[in-house]
């Protein structure tokens, strides 16, 4: 019986999961490192990542190494161009910064090349085309930047690393690059009228997307990618063998940020107009609603185990970023943290025991 009861206590306690994550608070120059431990979340370091004391320079997009040994932070808003900064995961400090484009965002390293991919999302100026900045990771240095569309978003890499995935939020466009040749493979209009050309542009040039795209994922094992229409309220699903609109599945308001569940089976969406989030089951069609802790919900990342999302929630006026975190089986909130202020990029890190 005594060898039972502490087999017991130590299949239940000492497998206790610990789940790790970096969030970018956009308004306040820093990033914190998450812990989860199954029950509730806390801030183990605040770290600040701003350049210039007297400017708010907006960490944007995070990404983690498939080592896990370093994560990498876009810098958005520069002079006039923003950064990449490589950190160490064991101490948290700048190993090297590198010069993208304007604004840049949101990114995603290959398996296949090494290569790390970021859109540069080109906020401020003028509606003209993009580009994705290539960039070796080791040494810090920009490749080459390939053209896109109007204020590219949502770098996201297939499963197999061969192709990166982006949308072109004001020209209303999915693009397919190749991680290999560099090279833009093929470009698919996602507005559903037929007023617009295969370029995204009326006819007098000017780009006015209805769908203005803000995110697309891979799913896992299928050759489909999913797409966030941020104002035609709705996930629109992409057949990627013949590159054509599948289905059109109708959201909350202002669907933002998706991400899918390891095993291809739910899809989370942050819905930014409404504070909160969809948890879909891909199979069923069935969907779960979450309250967020506050308002403007904003990036998703789902546990490698597909037992939680942890989602960024920007906040209002001078309230604090939030994460949240949500039980995808239970659909269910159950712990949140206050961080910087209009939380925004979140990755995932790592998973312990």
């Amino acid at each position: 019986m005594k060898r039972l009861i502490l087999f017991f206590a130590f299949t239940t306690f000492g497998f206790s999961q610990n789940y790790y994550l970096y969030v970018a608070a956009e308004s306040d120059d820093t990033v914190s490192l998450i812990k989860f431990d199954g029950k509730s979340a806390t801030e183990l370091e605040r770290i600040p990542v701003g350049i210039k004391f007297a400017e708010t320079e907006g960490p944007h997009g995070l990404t983690v190494d498939p080592s896990g040994d370093y994560w990498y932070l876009s810098l958005a808003h520069g002079n006039p161009y923003g950064t990449l900064t490589k950190f160490s995961t064991k101490t948290n400090t700048e190993i090297a910064t590198t010069e993208l484009g304007y604004f840049p965002a949101t990114m995603e390293i290959s398996s296949l090349t090494g290569l790390l991919y970021c859109v540069n999302f080109k906020l401020y100026g003028t509606m003209t085309p993009s580009s994705v900045s290539v960039v070796d990771p080791q040494t810090m240095t920009e490749i080459t930047k390939i053209p896109t569309g109007v204020m590219p978003h949502g770098s996201r890499i297939s499963p197999d690393g061969r192709f990166q995935y982006s949308v072109a939020m004001m020209s209303g466009e999915l693009y397919e690059v190749d991680t290999v040749s560099l090279e833009v493979n093929r470009v698919l209009q996602l507005d559903n009228n037929h007023h617009m050309n295969h370029q995204g542009m009326d006819h007098q040039g000017m780009h006015h997307s209805t769908t203005q795209p803000t995110w697309v994922i891979p799913h896992p094992s299928d050759s489909k990618v999913y797409i966030a229409g941020n104002s035609s309220n709705e996930i629109i699903e992409v057949d990627t063998d013949s590159w054509q609109i599948i289905n059109r599945f109708k959201t909350g308001k202002g669907p933002y940020n998706i991400d899918i569940t390891s095993d291809g089976k739910k899809l989370v969406t942050t819905l930014k107009g409404e504070g909160k989030t969809e948890i879909k089951n891909l199979k069923t069609g069935k969907t779960k609603i979450v309250d967020n802790t506050t308002k403007v919900s904003h990036g998703v990342v789902i546990s490698p185990d597909n037992k939680y999302a942890f989602v960024t929630v920007e906040g209002i006026g001078g309230e604090p970023g939030v994460l949240d975190v949500i039980d995808i089986g239970k659909a269910k909130l159950v712990s949140s943290v206050n961080i910087g202020k209009q939380a925004g990029g979140i990755a995932f890190w790592k998973l312990e025991q």
